[in-house]
């Protein structure tokens, strides 16, 4: 049996209230595809009931807490279970995730702008979706620039948002400025294998953007951003090899908020 490597950095809770299954079972989907462990990242709770449909409460975060401890324990010895979060930016809720991230002890912070939440939405979205991306862009680089994350999620996600508008030709000045900004702050960025199931099937974020990335030594973290057991370290060796095309030669995830790294030959022989 190959020598489990890699884990599973992105994926979520029934807490956010559109995740379906228990933690063991994600736990237990982990074991069963050759992974070394897996690093819930809910996502975090708000301030003022900002989108609170798709989150946990601010009264939930010490259940969630407990939730991914009490897994962690059932898999001792057989998968490495940490404690993770996702947290959303957006320009004025960094005071808020600084003492929440400060609150517990977290292994994996991963930032994301949400561009298809409402409360975002009603706020930057002025009837023009150039504006938009240009808007999205912009904030995750401002986000990297917080220091409050370790990685950046499905980084071109406001591509899914109107995909008639998506002109990559267009946008991207404005994703290599945010990659040169991005770059300087030593923030990793997520390949999201779960992009292949959105409105424009491809990987967050487009092979394109992977070798802009990789020319500025932007590290990568795989994750399948699952919302159900059986998503989890989905297409993970087609992103492997995707990275590879892209110049990548090696994989990181983190733990205790410190990357490490895998080369992605042996992350390749790795899964089951």
């Amino acid at each position: 049996m190959p020598t489990p490597l890699l884990y599973e950095s992105h994926c979520h809770t029934p807490l956010c209230k559109h995740a379906h299954g228990e933690p063991a079972e994600y736990a237990a989907e982990a074991l069963a595809r050759g992974l070394k462990g897996i690093i819930f990242t809910c996502h975090c709770p708000l301030p003022d009931r900002i989108s609170h449909t798709v989150r946990m409460t601010p009264e939930q975060y010490d259940h969630y807490v407990g939730l991914i401890a009490a897994t962690r324990e059932q898999f001792a010895g057989r998968l490495d279970v940490r404690l993770g979060l996702e947290s959303d930016y957006y320009p004025g809720v960094e005071p808020w995730l600084e003492k929440l991230h400060a609150r517990v002890p977290l292994h994996h912070v991963l930032g994301s702008v949400h561009p298809q939440v409402p409360d975002y939405r009603a706020q930057y979205f002025r009837g023009h979706w150039f504006e938009y991306q240009q808007t999205y862009f912009d904030h995750l680089a401002r986000s990297a620039e917080t220091g409050l994350y370790d990685t950046l999620a499905h980084p071109d996600l406001i591509k899914n948002e109107s995909p008639a508008d998506w002109d990559f030709a267009r946008i991207l000045p404005f994703i290599e400025r945010a990659l040169d900004r991005i770059a300087k702050t030593g923030v990793a960025m997520e390949l999201n294998t779960s992009g292949a199931n959105k409105a424009i099937r491809e990987i967050n974020p487009s092979p394109p953007i992977l070798r802009l990335m990789h020319a500025r030594g932007i590290p990568v973290v795989l994750g399948a951003d699952a919302h159900r057991p059986t998503r989890v370290a989905d297409g993970y060796a087609l992103a492997l090899g995707t990275l590879q095309a892209a110049g990548y030669t090696e994989i990181s995830y983190f733990l205790d908020r410190r990357r490490q790294t895998v080369p992605i030959p042996a992350a390749l022989a790795s899964l089951h």
